[in-house]
C-alpha cells in the first residue's frame, strides 16, 4: 500500500489526463446544443444567452431538476480498508458530477466570438424555433448582445467522407421518402482551411437527392434549411424551419418591423425614380428637338428662333406678301 502510494505517475498520465479535461469542457463530435454568435463581449453573450434559454426551456420542459444518486451509502462505519475507501469516494464524485450536469452549460467552441452551449435533455431545433418565433410574434428585444442563435442537432467529424455519412442518416426525418420538401444548405466555416464550400454543399445536396428524388432546391423561400457550421474539425449540422421569416435566426433583427426595414430602400427607390423622371424629360426634350430641325430640312423656307428650337414664321409668305404690296402701289400710281 506504501508502495503504491509513493510510486510517482508517469508524465504521459498527466498529458493524457490534461487532454481528457481539456477536451470534456470543448465542443466535440457527438454532442447537441446550440451556437450563438457575438460582436465581442462574450461573456454578456453567455450570460444572455442562458437567461434566454432557461426561461424558455422552463416554458417548454418545465422547471429544472438534479438528480441525485440514491445508492450512496448512508456511513461509511463498515469501511476499514483505507484503500476501499478512496475508491469509493473517487466514485461519488464521479457519479454525483454526471448526475448533476446541467440542463445548459457554455463549452469553448474554438473560435472567437462564437459561444457553444451544450443542452442535455432538450431538442436544440425545437427550443431555438421556440424562441425566435416567440421573439417575431411579440417584437421584445431580449437581447443586446446576441446577434444569432443557431441550433446544433447533430456533430461529426468535418472530413467529406463523415460528413456525407453522417448526413445519410441525420438527414432521414425530414428528405427520405415518403418525406419530402423543398431545401437550402447554409455552409460557414471557422478555423478550417481544408474544407470548401462547394465540395461540402455539393455533396449534402446530392445526399439529399438520393433520399428522396422530389426533394427541390428553392433559395428564395425553402421549406427546410440545412445549417452546416464547421469549427475546427468539428462539424455542426441542424435542419431549421423558417429560416428566411427568422431573419437568418438572427435575434436582433427578428424582433424589427417591417417599416424599419425599409425606409432607406424606399427612399433609395424615390431618388431613382426622380432621376428616371428628369432623365427621361431630358430625352424627350432632346428627341423634340432633333424632329423639329428635321421638319425644318424638309421645309427650308421655314426659321428658328434662336436656341429653342421653335419656328418663328414662313419666308416664302413673306416675300409673297410684299411682292402684293407693291404690286398694289403701282396700280394707284397708274390710275392716279
Amino acid at each position: 500500500m506504501s508502495e503504491e502510494k509513493g510510486k510517482k505517475r508517469s508524465k504521459s498520465w498527466y498529458v493524457q489526463h490534461a487532454k481528457r479535461s481539456k477536451n470534456a469542457r470543448e465542443l466535440d463530435v457527438g454532442m447537441q446544443g446550440v451556437l450563438i454568435t457575438c460582436n465581442m463581449k462574450e461573456r454578456k453573450c453567455s450570460f444572455e444567452a442562458y437567461s434566454l434559454l432557461n426561461e424558455y426551456g422552463d416554458q417548454l420542459y418545465g422547471p429544472e431538476k438534479f438528480i441525485q444518486d440514491e445508492n450512496q451509502s448512508e456511513s461509511d462505519d463498515e469501511e476499514d480498508d483505507a484503500e476501499a475507501a478512496l475508491k469509493k469516494e473517487v466514485s461519488e464524485i464521479r457519479s454525483s458530477t454526471e448526475n448533476n450536469l446541467r440542463r445548459f452549460q457554455a463549452l469553448d467552441s474554438g473560435a472567437n466570438n462564437v459561444i457553444f452551449i451544450r443542452t442535455l435533455g432538450v431538442e436544440p431545433e425545437k427550443l431555438v424555433h421556440h424562441i425566435l418565433k416567440d421573439l417575431h410574434t411579440t417584437k421584445k428585444k431580449k437581447s443586446r448582445v446576441i446577434l444569432r442563435m443557431l441550433p446544433v442537432a447533430g456533430t461529426c467529424k468535418a472530413f467529406i467522407d463523415d460528413m456525407k455519412k453522417f448526413a445519410k442518416c441525420f438527414l432521414e426525418p425530414w428528405f427520405k421518402a415518403p418525406n419530402k420538401g423543398t431545401f437550402q444548405i447554409v455552409y460557414k466555416a471557422r478555423n478550417n482551411n481544408h474544407m470548401k464550400r462547394e465540395d461540402v454543399i455539393k455533396s449534402l445536396a446530392e445526399v439529399i437527392g438520393s433520399l428522396n428524388h422530389e426533394n427541390k432546391v428553392d433559395l428564395n423561400n425553402p421549406e427546410y434549411t440545412v445549417i452546416v457550421e464547421i469549427i475546427k474539425n468539428v462539424c455542426c449540422m441542424s435542419v431549421v424551419r423558417d429560416y428566411v421569416l427568422f431573419r437568418k435566426y438572427n435575434l436582433q433583427e427578428v424582433v424589427k418591423n417591417a417599416s424599419e426595414s425599409k425606409p432607406v430602400q424606399l427612399l433609395h427607390a424615390h431618388s431613382e425614380d426622380l432621376t428616371n423622371s428628369s432623365e427621361k424629360e431630358k430625352h424627350e426634350g432632346q428627341n423634340n428637338q432633333e424632329q423639329e430641325k428635321i421638319e425644318l430640312l424638309d421645309n427650308p423656307g421655314q426659321e428658328v428662333c434662336g436656341d429653342s428650337g421653335q419656328v418663328c414664321g414662313d419666308s416664302g409668305s413673306q416675300e409673297h406678301g410684299t411682292a402684293t404690296t407693291e404690286k398694289n402701289s403701282t396700280d394707284l400710281k397708274q390710275s392716279s
